[in-house]
Formats: C-alpha cells, structure tokens, sequence
C-alpha cells in the first residue's frame, strides 16, 4: 500500500536559473520565516550546553501546528477525534511548506506562491480512518525518535550535496540526477515523518527515500 502522504516534484534538471541559484537563500527568507527550512542547527539555551536540532526550523506556521498537534493529542487520545479545522490548517501548512521546501532546496527555480496556489512541488495527504490509532498517537513522539536520527544523518549529506549542486548549477546551468533524486527523497521523508508527527496519518513512515 502507498503511504497516505504523497511528495510530488516536477524535476528540473537542465536550464537552470543561475541568478536565482545564487541568491537562494536570501531570496528564501520570507518562506523561511513563516513555514521554515530544512537542515542542522546547534543552539544554546541559558545554563545549558548545546543542542542539537534538524531541520526542524518550521517557522511560524510551523510553530502553530506544533501547538495544535498537542491539541489533537488530547482530543484523539482521549476523544478519538481529530479536530476538522485543526487537520485543515496543518495540511495547508504542510502544501506551503512543502513549496518553499522545494525552492530552498534548487528542485525549483520558481517562486513559490504565499498560500495556496498551483506549484511544480506539491503534497497530497489522505484523511485517516473516522477511528483513529489511540495508542500509536499516545506514543507518537518517542515512535518517531528512530526517524529523527534518520533524518539527522540524511540532512547532513543533503546539505553537502545541495552545496556540490549549487556550485554545478552556477558553473553549468544543470542538476546533476542523482544528486536531485537525493534532494527530493529527503523532502520526501522529512515530509512524511512531519505529517506522522503532526498526527495527520497514524501508517508508520517508511525508511525509504522513494
């Protein structure tokens, strides 16, 4: 059976934009700001040492969703209910971020659209059953630690090769394949362990890049 969230990148491999390349990141920041980005981060917090964080730079969109997943893990665990307004503005969330995902990311050199709005990047989440898995959103935090490492590991190479890419892309106009295919199967997983974290889906995400 296919995962219930679907990430979907046109590819865009050849005449890139070498202008648009260069300056992503600064050109990224207001999608930054508001759904997030993807990578590593080392903070220090007051009389603590530093901590390790991915990509979990999920902007201010982002930081409400977290607040309303811990909404819905009350009323799932304990109601079985997941609030229909809560899943709707978690899944627009998630669309926009995963556009701007997309973007930071040189799969595209479009701008992606603030809100809602036809995009080469796109995501697809099917609704769960009416009777939601209890347990498993009980335990959905320390379920997904396994993934969490994962995604440590896999963001680390993907910034190393989004910077090789980035250098090819300037010098050449072309991303090479299977560096893209790389870049697409980390937005891929990180999105689908974000919906699991979220509580959109209760179907454990694969370790899988496809």
């Amino acid at each position: 059976m296919p995962y219930p969230v679907t990430v979907t990148v046109d590819p865009a491999l050849t005449n890139r934009n070498r202008l648009t390349t260069a300056f992503r990141i600064v050109l990224a920041i207001p999608h930054m700001l508001l759904v997030g980005s993807v990578g590593l981060g080392v903070s220090s917090g007051a009389g603590r040492g530093g901590r390790l964080s991915l990509g979990g730079e999920t902007g201010l969109l982002g930081a409400v969703a977290v607040l309303l997943a811990v909404i819905s893990w009350f009323t799932i665990v304990f109601g079985g209910d997941h609030i229909i307004g809560i899943r709707q503005f978690t899944a627009f969330y998630m669309r926009w971020r995963v556009r701007g995902l997309a973007y930071l990311m040189l799969l595209r050199d479009e701008y992606p659209p603030f809100g809602d709005a036809p995009y080469p990047a796109s995501l697809d989440i099917v609704d769960p059953p009416r009777s939601r898995d209890r347990l498993t959103v009980a335990l959905r935090l320390f379920l997904a630690i396994p993934h969490f490492i994962a995604l440590v590991v896999l963001g680390f190479v993907w910034w190393i090769t989004s910077f090789v890419a980035w250098l090819l892309i300037l010098l050449t106009g072309q991303y090479p394949a299977a560096l893209y295919d790389y870049g697409v199967g980390v937005l891929r997983w990180l999105l689908r362990v974000e919906a699991y974290f979220l509580l959109m889906v209760d179907e454990y995400p694969p370790f899988s890049l496809v």
